[in-house]
């Protein structure tokens, strides 16, 4: 077995892996082994097979491509012309460019005072040669690296994993209601409760999600006033967001939102520890299907510790 054989192995079958986590966790609903009252979600940002030397610009790219193009064709067109031409051809000397002293003169200081310089231009986005769907993000160390955005959806009883998602936005801002409509579709089955914590903290999600039959348990944002208090109502707030604050103010909320840590923080740690560092895949596609092997690796093993035995 060579490489191409194990990547393959890995990548080639995602949806046979996306449904084998589904039928796992139906069976243990219908057994009554996993309920899903409560879900905890959260990213876990996973280094990209691309390097941060592999990314350049669209221009960049494009310019490039345009001059191998045209000199393949004027190759191809000289040798048709003259078979020779090619080796006869020698290119002309560099002229020497005279080095320029480092010692400037006070003329050629560059001009200050206002409206002397152009603002600078804000920076073309880039992309990777290597992957293009990677993009540079913010990883747990604290460096800048290609990375993909893993998110998981958590049964805060069981820690086991119920729904996987692969994005390539550095936020988790806006993946609380996809991956929530997610876990709808696939159990049919309504979580009483779900966590997040306060990167996943978005108003229209909170509508989303509440008006689904969802009462969301994640903070809300801070204000840079620090006489406002965050958790009374604002007038522009919809009803379903004035519930949600006055929620997180009871005390119920406050001891709920300690099991998100406990759960889902727990098994990202875990997919961690089993190797889950860096992807060696390129592609949002098959990223999710190595996910997908974590993820059923990891319920494997937590039904090994609780004790549930493989439905016969």
């Amino acid at each position: 077995m060579n490489y191409h054989s194990l990547a393959d192995f890995r990548t080639a079958q995602e949806a046979w892996l996306d449904a084998q986590l589904t039928c796992s966790i139906t069976s243990l609903l219908e057994r009554r082994l996993v309920t899903l009252n409560v879900v905890a979600q959260d990213g876990l940002r996973v280094r990209a097979h691309a390097k941060a030397s592999s990314f350049r610009r669209r221009d960049k790219l494009a310019e490039l491509h345009a001059q191998a193009k045209a000199q393949v064709q004027a190759l191809k067109r000289e040798l048709t012309e003259d078979a020779g031409a090619s080796a006869r051809r020698k290119p002309p000397p560099e002229p020497k460019v005279p080095k320029r002293s480092k010692r400037r003169g006070r003329g050629d200081d560059p001009p200050t005072g206002p409206g002397a310089a152009a603002a600078k231009p804000e920076p073309e986005p880039r992309v990777s040669t290597t992957d293009p769907e990677a993009r540079v993000m913010k990883i747990a160390d604290g460096g800048f690296r290609p990375a993909f955005n893993a998110q998981l959806a958590v049964d805060v009883q069981t820690q086991l994993i119920a729904a996987v998602a692969i994005t390539n936005s550095g936020s988790d801002m806006g993946q609380m209601a996809p991956m929530h409509q997610d876990l709808q579709h696939r159990y049919a089955t309504m979580p009483e409760h779900w966590l997040a914590d306060g990167g996943f903290t978005k108003l229209e999600a909170i509508d989303e999600v509440s008006e689904r039959g969802t009462q969301p348990v994640l903070p809300p944002p801070r204000s840079r006033n620090p006489d406002i208090d965050r958790l009374a109502p604002k007038d522009s707030d919809t009803p379903a967001q004035a519930h949600w604050r006055a929620f997180m103010a009871s005390e119920f909320a406050k001891d709920l939102y300690v099991w998100r840590g406990a759960s889902v923080e727990c098994a990202n740690a875990q997919l961690r520890r089993r190797g889950l560092h860096r992807f060696n895949v390129c592609g949002m596609v098959k990223a999710r299907a190595v996910l997908l092997w974590h993820a059923l690796a990891h319920n494997l093993m937590r039904m090994r510790s609780l004790g549930i035995a493989p439905a016969g």
